[in-house]
């Protein structure tokens, strides 16, 4: 009788704890924009009764597993009005949310409960976003929108000067940025040699700048990410919107193929500046024009793909006899597949091609260089639960470089055709990246990412003595090419060196309230490309080369801690971070070293490290007619390469000079002090104004430190390597937007910008370079500036 009843108490006690468990659903869906049908990245999906939530991801997909029960569900996205709906999550859910500008709402939407915002904390930090109505309002050179432009007023972030190609971060060369379209890399993101970027905002949607705390599913570069989605086309109605400016147009097109079913998108630019120079005897030409395009269908509820792609080309030329040309050429395939409520995939099939070539005729030859890629990524996202998201996936990527090919003009040139040794390589990866809210004041990030590149076989390869290509002559204390011993052919079938690493990368957050907090990261990351230059911007000349038996893939070990807090109810916020970051294997060039054309480039690099280290600080002001930030850096970047052990004849052992002597010396983008202020006033519906103020410590360089005379010519001589400065870079940016009333009767909708860069005619010093006088026979100074003050006006249309 006793074990009768102590069954049926234990029957009883099951059955309580059955009944009061509460069972758990998934809410899913996907967020898009009402009028276009444009998903939305980055969406945040509060849940303030649980102070849950979760973000839409790259395609406007979410995902969120809670307890059953009745919510209210808070749907908020920047430039959007809200949505407040209430839920009973009683069965797994989808639910698609179509969220309208604020600028288009006729009624405003009432909210009769105090519902807090709900801030989601992610371990995520150095993270930077900008909207591209943002990057509009920013006033640039020549009143071009620019991508690039915009995110050098974001701490951390700078550039070699005016004019300079591709941006620095974190005192990171230009080379060590990834920079992606689409998924699709990007080679060289700059028009005109830097004037420009090659990205459209009209053809924009999201874009992030990751500076540290890099996600796993990123590798490949060591300084940062730049992570760029073009829109995916309007599928409810035709849309067209561009602008004329004062040395370039612009023209996009979007609209349905099957309406909620299918859309594409197509957009140009153009630059026509080179069409007046004939007017003032001028025979030489400088322009450029792209090309974005996107084709998007969605098969069913659970498969969705999209085919985009991007064409640019830059011609430079000087009596058509010297002609440059260069551009990117990408393209990507991907498919969108939902395995379940919790789980979802993403295919990409992506094609990268960059092309840069010359055309000399008054040498008689042609040459054409570039690299290719093919690259396939295959991604999952896992939402366990409320407090679980796993990432996970593979990447493939399959190299072709050209570093050069010269060819003769025309037959009475003399030029042999000739091709450098072409290389080729493969890259692997394998990546899983975990966040994880562990309380509600704690969330984790950890991850790891495993990288493997393969240096595959080539046509020829050189053999060196005890495998240096490199030579010290310790009487001239100076660097010299070494000669091979042999040239050998292991064909394409082999490899000619495997690197394999380890990237672990981990974060965290901790809220002491919903107004602050503090985070903090690691991150390792393995670059297996090198930019070959020794200039402080990129040219188009400058050439990719693999990793291989000569040359070492860069490691990067960065640290980061920051404190974040929000002020007045998120109307101010307030970003601090500090780091450091250490890099082996930066290469260097010894004196004297010939990049250009060079089939033996070993021979003229050796392996050294680099450092940077610094202060973040950035002041917003996200809410209100006046907006804007201040940031502000104060960092350091060194680089060094000590001499190499060598052992005499006599077998005792000695060091080589190294470069600069083996000391630190500052990079050629070291900023001690960077000052960005961008703020904006939106006066009336009519006009609003911006303004952008810039402050940064001169580029390092180099000055004679003296002169000698040699059989009657003055020759001067360098100290060590970029111990003097430019003077240091100011200037103010100011623009007006004037946006007319609309007439009812009117389907075009314009804005008239009027722009004005560097306000005060600040003289910024390009280069300085030194020359004797021919009138006085006295040495002396010459400031390059390229640009004074530049008015502009820019018309912008919609319909």
């Amino acid at each position: 009788m006793n074990n009768l009843k102590s069954l049926l108490l234990g029957l009883s006690f099951f059955s309580l704890i059955t009944i009061t468990a509460q069972q758990k659903y998934t809410l899913s869906g996907t967020i898009t924009e009402e009028n276009s049908n444009e998903t939305l990245i980055g969406v945040t999906i509060a849940f303030p009764e649980l102070r849950t939530g979760v973000t839409t991801n790259e395609y406007g997909f979410y995902s969120i597993t809670l307890p059953e029960g009745e919510y209210q569900v808070l749907v908020s996205y920047l430039g959007f009005k809200e949505i407040v709906q209430n839920i009973a999550l009683d069965k797994d859910t989808k639910i698609d949310f179509k969220l309208t500008e604020e600028a288009e709402q006729l009624e405003e939407v009432v909210v009769t409960e105090n519902v807090e915002k709900m801030d989601i904390r992610k371990p995520q930090m150095s993270v930077n976003t900008l909207s591209v109505s943002t990057i509009r309002k920013i006033p640039v050179i020549l009143g071009e929108a620019d991508v690039i432009k915009s995110i050098l007023l974001l701490p951390g972030v700078t550039n070699a000067g005016e004019g300079a190609s591709g941006f620095n971060v974190r005192g990171g060369a230009v080379d060590q940025n990834l920079i992606l379209l689409d998924e699709a890399i990007i080679f060289n993101s700059s028009h005109l040699f830097g004037f420009f970027s090659v990205f459209n905002p009209d053809a924009i949607k999201d874009i992030k700048l990751y500076k540290g705390g890099i996600p796993a599913r990123y590798g490949g570069r060591v300084s940062s990410v730049l992570d760029i989605f073009q829109k995916e086309g309007n599928s409810r109605e035709l849309k067209v919107n561009g602008g004329i400016g004062a040395v370039a147009s612009r023209l996009l097109v979007e609209g349905p193929i099957k309406k909620d079913k299918a859309a594409f998108l197509i957009g140009g630019r153009a630059s026509y500046a080179h069409l007046f120079l004939p007017l003032f005897d001028v025979d030489n030409t400088a322009y450029f024009f792209d090309l974005n395009t996107k084709l998007n269908y969605k098969l069913n509820a659970n498969n969705n793909i999209f085919l985009s792609g991007y064409f640019g080309r830059d011609v430079f030329g000087i009596n058509d006899s010297f002609v440059n040309t260069y551009g990117n050429t990408v393209a990507n395939f991907r498919w969108n597949h939902l395995f379940s409520d919790k789980l979802f995939s993403n295919l990409s099939l992506i094609y990268s091609d960059y092309y840069y070539g010359l055309k000399l005729d008054f040498v008689g030859f042609n040459w054409n260089s570039g690299i290719r890629n093919f690259n396939v990524k295959y991604d999952l996202k896992h939402y366990v639960n409320d407090k679980l998201q796993i990432n996970y996936g593979l990447n493939n990527i399959y190299y072709q470089f050209n570093p050069g090919k010269i060819e003769p003009s025309n037959s009475e040139s003399g030029i042999l055709e000739e091709q450098l040794t072409q290389k080729y390589a493969n890259e692997f990866a394998a990546y899983i990246d975990v966040e994880h809210r562990v309380t509600e004041n704690l969330s984790l990030g950890y991850g790891l990412r495993f990288s493997n590149f393969i240096r595959l076989g080539q046509d020829e390869l050189n053999i060196y003595e005890n495998d240096n290509p490199v030579l010290f002559d310790p009487f001239l204390l100076i660097y010299q090419e070494a000669e091979p011993i042999e040239v050998i052919n292991p064909g394409r079938g082999g490899s000619l060196a495997t690197f394999s690493n380890f990237e672990p990368r981990a974060s965290l957050a901790y809220t002491f309230n919903s107004k602050s907090s503090i985070k903090a990261s690691y991150t390792r990351l393995a670059q297996y490309l090198h930019l070959l230059s020794n200039t402080s911007s990129p040219t188009p000349l400058d050439v990719w080369t693999p990793s291989g038996p000569f040359v070492e893939p860069q490691l990067l070990d960065q640290y980061a801690l920051g404190y974040f807090r929000n002020i007045n109810d998120g109307e101010y916020s307030i970003e601090s971070e500090v780091f450091y970051k250490d890099i082996q294997n930066r290469i260097d060039y010894i004196d004297g070293a010939n990049l250009i054309a060079n089939d033996a480039i070993e021979q003229v690099i050796l392996n050294g490290e680099a450092r940077a280290y610094g202060l973040e600080f950035l002041l917003r002001k996200n809410e209100g007619r006046f907006q804007g930030w201040l940031a502000y850096t104060l960092s350091k970047s060194e680089q060094r390469t000590p001499g190499r052990p060598a052992v005499e004849d006599n077998g005792r052992s000695n060091l080589e000079s190294g470069i600069n002597l083996g000391q630190w010396y500052n990079t050629p983008y070291d900023k001690t002090h960077d000052v960005s202020l961008f703020a904006s006033y939106e006066l009336n519906k009519k006009w609003s104004f911006n303004t952008n103020f810039v402050y940064q410590t001169g580029q390092p360089t180099n000055y004679p430190v003296g002169q000698f005379e040699f059989q009657g010519l003055t020759i001067p001589y360098f100290g060590l390597r970029n111990e003097e400065r430019l003077p240091d870079y100011h200037r103010i940016d100011v623009s007006a937007t004037l946006t007319p009333k609309k007439n009812a009767n009117r389907k075009v909708q314009g804005e008239w910008i009027f722009s004005i860069y560097n306000l005060y005619n600040r003289r910024n010093a390009a280069s300085i370079n030194f020359r004797r006088n021919q009138d006085t026979g006295v040495n002396e100074a010459i400031r390059t500036s390229i640009f004074g003050v530049v008015p502009a006006v820019t018309y912008n249309f919609k319909f």
